[in-house]
């Protein structure tokens, strides 16, 4: 029985009111108590009794009738505890028959996908296994998916399975498989695909094999391009037509992200390289249109106008001039502008090492009128760098003893360019002072005009000569940031030497006062692609030097003659074949009167590998090369890229072969050959080479390995 206490909310018996809304609070407990007690009634006039109905406030107070209970409700103060109730016990209805619902009609207007909509059906493909743990699936008709390989090489590359570490753990590699579907997708749409789907999966398999992630991709439709939109330079004007041609995007290629981009760049360069210094270009936009698989391409390109070169001009006129600078420049007033020839120069400023920063700025000094192209300066703002430079180095050399050398120098002393510099050498064969004027980019780029005094002492195992030396020349030189097809250059020299050989007895014989007077000239034609490490093209440099020598109150007048010839040839990406000869003699008198220091010789590094420096010729009673006055060398070598460390590692045989002889021809019975195998490391400025090279036909006293280290290749 469940008692419920009244909470006097009941409509008073004064309040006028029919029978029926005369059921108030006490009637719904009554209803509630009879509803506890059986479910078995059909109607609602069946459940509450007709007493209920007309007297409700005495039929409450009644109670049910129940035998349990006197009528009375008990009172219950505030905080009195509430007794628990009790269980209800419902008895299951009988008989009960629910209506039968009628069903709900679809609403034409909504239309209900199936799953095979969502993602489509997958189609036939070939599975690309990138690793252990990563297998891209992509179709196997080659035309719904053109850039395969390009886009398998990219996604590895990027991949965050293939990258990060392979650790078997399944949560890990369901991560990274998360990471790699994002990345598919971005690579997708880079591609053109914006309607492609990827569909991801772990195979996780028993315990002891290796999960794996698989991305099947559909790729779909590959959008093309629509409108492209490239504002004034779609506009007619001169060179409109090379310059829209320049940006190779048009309407109904592929889209393709990369390109969109790189065109980009390559516009910028024809713009930049045709004569407009102040054009810009906006970042593209493309506007995906899906019902119509094409993309809208928009990019404004204002040209700016056409300019030619005027003047240059230095915030450091006392420095480097303005004039200075225009005669490094490898423009001319009145030359289309071109960002190349500007970035050149900047190069060519800092290459002097006279100053910290140099930025250029093009000023308009006449605008353009009409199809006349106006003028700009280029305005050039330096910051002076330290200019006194202290360097020293100490070296042991089993053949050399100690070698302690040390300079100073002033870079600028003799504005513009102009660099004096003091040196010394202390050592065991060799002791100098010597000072040295270099004047560089002297009236025009890479000319140097160098005057040098020097005196020393050089004590060999071949001959010791004491000498005075005072020679100037002027270069036209080549260099990395100008490397050039004619080189050349021509000087004077007066040297004063005292020398003597060794006896073949091996004791010193008298000294021997030379002195000499040359004119030497040398020139080189250049065609090869690289000044440091060619790859195709040939390079021819001859060197004369008619020479006058005083010895013993005679006089001896000779020519020394060098020819050096060299050739390159690539088999593809990763073999080089190079060659080299070189060939010289000295005619017109006897060796006796050439001073030992003005043989030739043969042997190292640039020369004979496997052989000492200078080691081959003939030799003196020490069994020491001496020097001879004709010579011939010959060389060849295969430079093999390996793709290791990132395909800077490359692999070089070789083999060399020379001679040098007393006379004015050599007689090839003392030829020497050495063969080995080199290493170059590119460095991004030249490969840096190491060679270990054998004589193979070597004589008492030379080394049974020469190991030599450079930088460049050997020829």
């Amino acid at each position: 029985m469940v008692r419920l206490a009244n909470s006097g909310n009941t409509v008073s018996s004064e309040t006028p009111a029919s029978s029926s809304m005369k059921i108030c609070t006490p009637v719904l407990a009554a209803i509630l108590l009879l509803s506890a007690q059986t479910l078995t009634a059909q109607s609602l006039d069946e459940l509450i009794p007709p007493e209920a109905v007309s007297d409700p406030e005495g039929w409450a107070q009644g109670g049910s009738g129940s035998d349990e209970s006197d009528g009375e409700m008990p009172d219950l103060a505030a905080d009195s505890p509430m007794e628990l109730m009790p269980l209800l016990t419902v008895e299951p209805p009988q008989d009960m028959v629910l209506a039968e619902l009628e069903p709900v009609m679809p609403v034409e207007t909504i239309a209900f996908a199936s799953f095979a909509d969502v993602i489509a059906p997958l189609p036939e493909g070939d599975e690309a296994r990138l690793s252990d743990e990563l297998v891209l699936v992509l179709p196997t008709d080659l035309t719904l998916f053109p850039v395969r390989d390009a886009f398998i090489a990219r996604f590895k590359a990027l991949s965050s399975v293939e990258v990060l570490e392979d650790d078997d753990s399944h949560a890990r590699l369901a991560a990274q498989a998360r990471a790699d579907e994002e990345l598919l997708r971005q690579l997708l749409r880079t591609y053109g695909y914006f309607d492609a789907q990827v569909v991801r999966s772990v195979e996780v398999g028993e315990s002891d094999v290796i999960p794996v992630a698989r991305f099947d991709l559909i790729p779909g439709a590959r959008y093309r391009i629509g409108a492209v939109d490239l504002g004034a330079l779609d506009a007619d004007g001169p060179d409109q037509d090379f310059l829209r041609e320049s940006y190779g995007v048009f309407p109904g290629d592929p889209v393709s992200l990369d390109a969109i981009v790189g065109e980009r760049v390559d516009l910028d360069d024809a713009l930049g390289e045709n004569g407009y210094p102040f054009a810009t270009i906006a970042e593209p936009a493309l506007l995906i249109d899906h019902a119509r698989v094409e993309g809208d391409l928009t990019m404004p390109v204002v040209p700016g106008g056409r300019y030619t070169f005027g003047t240059v001009t230095s915030n450091l006129e006392q420095f480097l001039s303005g004039h200075h600078l225009a005669e490094i420049a490898r423009f001319e007033p009145g030359d289309l502008y071109r960002r190349s020839d500007e970035q050149d120069l900047r190069r060519a400023i800092l290459a002097t090492g006279l100053v910290g920063s140099v930025s250029l700025t093009p000023i308009e000094v006449q605008p353009p009128s009409g199809e006349i192209p106006g003028t700009v300066d280029l305005a050039v703002s330096l910051t002076p760098a330290p200019l006194r430079t202290v360097a020293g180095s100490l070296g042991y050399g089993s053949d050399e003893g100690v070698r302690l050398a040390g300079s100073w120098e002033h870079r600028n002393l003799f504005a513009p360019e102009g660099s004096l510099r003091i040196r010394g050498i202390a050592g065991t064969q060799e002791q100098l002072a010597g000072v040295t004027f270099r004047k560089n980019n002297f009236h025009g780029r890479d000319r140097i005009l160098t005057a040098d005094a020097f005196g020393s002492t050089v004590d060999t195992d071949a001959y010791v000569a004491n000498t005075l030396s005072l020679t100037g020349s002027y270069e036209r030189v080549s260099t990395l940031l100008f490397q050039k097809p004619l080189s050349y250059g021509a000087g004077l020299e007066l040297v004063a030497t005292q020398e003597r050989e060794l006896k073949p007895d091996g004791q010193l014989e008298l000294r021997e006062t030379y002195f000499i007077a040359a004119l030497p000239v040398w020139a080189q034609f250049d065609s090869s692609d690289d000044l440091l490490d060619p790859t195709r093209g040939f390079r021819l440099r001859g060197a004369l030097s008619p020479e006058i020598s005083r010895l013993n109150s005679g006089n001896s007048t000779y020519l020394s003659v060098q020819f050096d010839l060299s050739a390159y040839h690539s088999l593809g990406d990763n073999v080089v074949l190079a060659a080299r000869g070189r060939v010289g003699t000295i005619v017109g008198t006897d060796i006796a009167n050439v001073a030992p220091s003005r043989r030739f010789y043969a042997g190292g590094g640039g020369s004979v590998r496997g052989y000492g420096y200078q080691a081959i010729g003939p030799r003196d009673g020490l069994g020491e090369a001496n020097g001879g006055r004709s010579l011939l060398e010959l060389s060849a070598e295969a430079r093999v890229r390996t793709g290791l460390l990132d395909g800077g590692l490359s692999l070089v045989p070789f083999v060399d072969a020379g001679v040098v002889d007393a006379g004015s021809v050599p007689d090839f019975r003392d030829i020497r050959v050495g063969a080995g195998l080199g290493l170059r490391y590119e460095t991004g400025f030249g490969p840096i080479r190491v060679d270990v090279g054998v004589p193979l036909n070597r004589r008492a006293g030379d080394a049974p390995v020469g190991v030599y280290v450079a930088l460049g290749q050997a020829f």
